[in-house]
């Protein structure tokens, strides 16, 4: 069967993933606080849970992807990712649901590294960039149409949702694996191979790539504190939006909380939108400088956002504070994905991807119970505050990172 171009195939994934995301994710935390009956800490032990399967996994199948094939590891990804959704359908019991995300996590990480190294295999690693943001705005889009779908569907059952996303994106593989190319990369020869001495050898040949270069060392602790705040953030906002604000009727409608969580996550989507083109404008991914500043900027803008949000007693405030966050925080992991893809040659991409992949994994397994348990023990705003301290010390590495590189360049110049 003829495949397909390879952007297209790459925009088209992103579209899809886009719309399941959001048409699971727009009322899924009422399925968990109003049906599953889950408290503070069982939220965040989910995403822990998560994580701990990434942090198993996330090294294995990153060196698989660059053995053996990637265009294999995406489809397999989004194959377990989809079952991991339906699973979370079935039975709204906590070790369903902490079930469906180990499931989840592990599909993950068939993803995370494999589908940016792929593209950037295909496109070029210096037409990567404009690719990533590209597929964002893609994500978007399918965002914006996942929501009403979600809000719909969700209004007849809380379980609908992820019952239709895990259909959708096991779809979505069997789509892939019908049409989508695999011509820029050469896995390593039959004859190369020696099984777990192949992957380890791999993998070393990725430490060796972070080791030799501070920059992505430091890169690497970013994302070890990004780990270390997002899950009490992940967890624990709408859920303190919830505990905090009585929700106001909307232009005059008697609105419950499933309308105005699609409203909110409409918001979020079209914010996003706003400042992924802004970014795409102003920030020139092909220079790392300007795409290091980009990230400074934003997570600093972050931080402000989030401490807004968690001191207002001001509803529209705080939701005003959210749809910032939101919209800054979907626009670092193109910028992430742009600069580090430039880093990194192509035989080891994918690995030394998923190591960073797992350092973030690390991070949220060491920052999600701990945070959990501060959400318990005193209370969700605690736990927020303690998730915007940890996130601001991202930006003194930052700076780092623009000491180290300038330094890099100045060195390669001579």
């Amino acid at each position: 069967m003829k495949k397909l171009n390879a952007l297209s195939v790459y925009l088209f994934a992103h579209f899809t993933s886009g719309f399941v995301t959001k048409l699971v994710f727009t009322t899924y935390i009422l399925y968990r606080v109003e049906v599953a009956r889950l408290d503070p800490l069982q939220l965040v032990l989910l995403g822990t849970i998560m994580e701990a399967s990434i942090f198993l996994f996330e090294i294995p199948t990153g060196v698989v992807a660059d053995l053996y094939s990637r265009r294999a590891s995406v489809i397999i990804g989004f194959l377990m990712m989809g079952l991991g959704f339906a699973i979370e359908g079935l039975a709204p019991l906590f070790w369903v649901i902490a079930l469906s995300q180990f499931v989840w996590g592990f599909g993950a990480t068939f993803l995370s590294g494999a589908f940016s190294a792929w593209v950037a295999d295909e496109v070029g690693a210096k037409q990567a960039g404009p690719a990533f943001l590209r597929a964002n705005q893609f994500s978007l889009a399918g965002n914006l149409l996942g929501i009403p779908f979600g809000v719909w569907l969700g209004s007849l059952a809380l379980n609908l949702p992820f019952l239709a996303g895990g259909g959708l994106l096991i779809a979505l593989a069997i789509f892939l694996a019908l049409f989508m190319p695999e011509t820029g990369f050469k896995p390593a020869p039959a004859s190369q191979r020696q099984g777990w001495n192949s992957m380890f050898t791999t993998f070393k040949k990725g430490l060796d790539v972070l080791r030799g270069r501070p920059a992505l060392i430091t890169f690497a602790f970013i994302g070890l504190v990004v780990g270390l705040y997002s899950e009490a953030w992940d967890r624990l906002s709408q859920p303190f939006l919830l505990e905090r604000f009585s929700f106001p009727d909307l232009f005059g409608l008697q609105w419950g909380a499933i309308q105005w969580l699609g409203v909110l996550n409409l918001a979020f989507i079209l914010a996003s939108l706003a400042a992924n083109e802004f970014v795409k404008r102003r920030v020139d991914t092909r220079r790392g400088q300007n795409t290091l500043q980009g990230l400074q900027r934003i997570y600093a803008g972050m931080v402000a956002a989030m401490l807004l949000f968690t001191l207002t007693r001001n509803f529209y405030i705080a939701i005003a504070a959210m749809i910032v966050f939101n919209g800054l925080r979907a626009v670092t992991f193109p910028l992430t994905n742009a600069w580090i893809n430039q880093q990194i040659e192509s035989k080891v991409r994918a690995t030394v991807l998923s190591i960073t992949g797992q350092i973030d994994a690390l991070g949220e397994l060491g920052g999600g119970p701990v945070l959990g348990a501060l959400g318990r023990r005193f209370s969700m705003q605690v736990a927020l505050w303690a998730s915007a301290a940890t996130l601001s010390t991202s930006l003194p590495l930052f700076q780092r990172i623009r000491r180290l590189t300038l330094a890099e360049t100045k060195k390669k110049g001579r």
